[in-house]
């Protein structure tokens, strides 16, 4: 049997979040085809980064209590390394 993701247990509440930013993404590109005006847009834009940037934490902490802390030896170091890139990804697109 495979195992389960860190964030099984927040499964649904990660959806709804997802949910709400594709809703907000739609709501952008009504926003360009109705010509809105630049500033209001970009900030639009801000809060659906931010928002993406809230469902990344999670993972993030997830992924440590449930995957690296609850992994033992070389598991456990694998883990810290795979966490510790995907934190670099997500920090370095600034």
């Amino acid at each position: 049997m495979a195992e389960q993701p860190g964030y099984a247990g927040s499964k649904q509440q990660m959806r709804n979040r997802l949910n709400r930013i594709e809703g907000q993404v739609r709501g952008v590109a009504r926003m360009v085809d109705e010509e809105r005006y630049c500033i209001d847009v970009l900030t639009q834009i801000s809060a659906i980064q931010r928002a993406l940037d809230r469902v990344a934490l999670g993972l993030v902490s997830d992924h440590t209590r449930e995957c690296v802390i609850g992994a033992t030896g070389a598991k456990q170091e694998e883990r810290t390394e795979e966490l510790l890139e995907a934190i670099d990804r997500l920090v370095s697109r600034r």
